[in-house]
């Protein structure tokens, strides 16, 4: 061996040496880090979820680096054989994360090198851990909004299925949580199903541009090697590639984005579960929720409580948090990569992970579970239809088809509301509803008033009478159950 080949055997790093994070940029550095900085610094017990999606992208990179003649065929076969492995030690629980590597980049690189030698050292060409950490989040994120979008369309056939059932079930219509005008029930349900639908455009809009290749930026200028990013964004079914190398390493407005959407899907959720809890209270009575989903009182033995969508309520606050959070972050940082954005992940995570299990648990609540003996779903919230109906009859729900009636014949509507106004306030004093008030007495207030008025004054006139697209008449509700269950199908 020459002097020459022993000094450079000598200076270079052992297998054992890159499992230290200082050999993850240079030997720049005099002193090791400390053990504080190390836990502040680290992200792999957080990160290290995004395993898959960084196997993944290394795997794109590797081969298009051998396709462009970067590394060769024997390196790149060489890499395949270490990720397997990786691949299949992650999945057992054999493989060691390490503090030290602070990230599950490094982690994984670090193995693949003890694994296959210099091939893994070459696998980092034409990158860096800016636009590979993009990238992986990005991968790991269009999964996730796949998997929200089926939890998305269960909760609405849950939803669908509960309408279907109480179609011609009365529901006294609030405004101002006062009682307004009677709806279908089903009709009510129609409403939430419409919110998520939204919500499931919005995140499919959001993986559109999620799905975008940052891979190839390297650190923030692009690189020297001549590497073929669209091939890399073709093998991972990203729909292209990020056109700025300083944008691409800094964006997370993918990530703000989604959280934004979360939040907004989080907060249809939380006014169903307002809702929930309002009719289920005794004071209301609407409807039970299966006991499953409740919890009993530690002193008080009759309580039965709604604590799934108290919770689901409370987590909306949770996720709406963390996209203030994600806004703040970004908000001061110039270009291009900072630290700051190794904060991103744990508030994405949980935003991801809240809404996850939030939608999931929300379908088999509201429609129950299916019972495979039977075929058929079970234990949903059961709807009390006489309460509703009753509760309906309070607040004379019908007044405003009074004043309708008196338009029909003729009245201007201001002058047809007076009139109704006077109506209510009679029907107050004698502790009555409007549709209780005899002919006679209705004729004092128009004498146009005839006996067919009886009709529009009962609840079940009033809904029928609302037979407009987008109205709660039962046979629009039908005719929009049809048109969800052939969009849902």
């Amino acid at each position: 061996m020459s002097k020459a080949q022993a000094t450079s055997a000598d200076s270079a790093p052992s297998h054992n040496q890159l499992d230290t994070k200082a050999q993850a940029w240079s030997a720049l550095f005099s002193e090791p880090m400390s053990d504080l900085v190390k836990r502040y610094t680290s992200s792999v017990f957080f990160d290290k979820r995004l395993w898959q999606a960084d196997i993944a992208g290394s795997l794109a990179h590797a081969e298009m680096l051998a396709a462009q003649g970067i590394i060769s065929a024997s390196d790149h076969a060489s890499i395949q054989r270490g990720m397997a492995q990786i691949t299949s030690e992650i999945e057992s629980g054999a493989f060691e994360w390490k503090l030290d590597l602070e990230d599950v980049h490094l982690n994984i690189e670090a193995r693949l090198t003890q694994l296959v030698g210099d091939a893994g050292k070459r696998l980092h060409t034409g990158r860096s851990r800016n636009d590979q950490v993009a990238t992986d989040v990005r991968l790991w994120l269009r999964g996730e909004i796949d998997l929200i979008g089926d939890l998305l369309k269960e909760l609405q056939v849950s939803l669908v299925d509960v309408a279907e059932q109480n179609v011609e079930v009365i529901l006294p219509g609030f405004t101002h949580l006062q009682v307004a005008q009677p709806v279908s029930f089903g009709h009510h349900m129609l409403a939430y199903v419409e919110m998520f639908k939204r919500d499931a455009e919005r995140m499919a809009d959001v993986r559109r541009r999620t799905n975008v290749l940052p891979l190839g930026s390297a650190a923030l200028a692009g690189t020297t090697y001549p590497l073929d990013r669209e091939r890399v964004a073709k093998t991972l079914g990203m729909e292209g590639v990020c056109q700025n190398s300083l944008d691409a390493v800094s964006d997370r407005d993918f990530a703000i984005e989604f959280t934004a959407a979360a939040s907004l899907c989080m907060v249809h959720v939380s006014r169903l579960s307002e809702e929930l809890i309002i009719w289920m209270s005794q004071n209301f009575g609407f409807i039970k929720i299966a006991d499953r989903f409740t919890t009993g009182s530690s002193i008080m033995p009759q309580k039965k409580n709604p604590d799934v969508p108290e919770l689901a309520r409370g987590k909306t606050g949770r996720v709406v948090g963390h996209l203030m959070g994600l806004i703040t972050l970004m908000k001061g940082q110039p270009l291009a990569y900072n630290k700051d954005n190794q904060e991103d992940k744990e508030p994405l995570f949980d935003t991801v992970d809240t809404l996850k299990d939030t939608l999931r648990i929300f379908a088999e609540m509201v429609g129950g579970q299916m019972n495979p003996a039977t075929g058929q779903k079970e234990g949903g919230i059961a709807v009390n239809a006489q309460a509703m109906e009753q509760a309906a009859l309070k607040g004379y729900a019908t007044a405003t088809d009074l004043a309708d009636y008196l338009v029909k014949k003729g009245l201007p509507f201001r002058d047809a509301h007076e009139t109704v106004a006077h109506a209510v306030k009679a029907a107050t004093s004698h502790a009555c509803d409007l549709s209780e008030l005899p002919l006679t007495v209705l004729q004092g207030f128009h004498p146009a008033i005839e006996k067919d008025v009886y009709e529009c004054l009962s609840l079940r006139g009033s809904l029928n009478a609302r037979n407009t697209l987008g109205g709660t008449a039962p046979a629009q509700v039908r005719l929009q159950l049809e048109r969800h269950r052939a969009r849902l199908a």
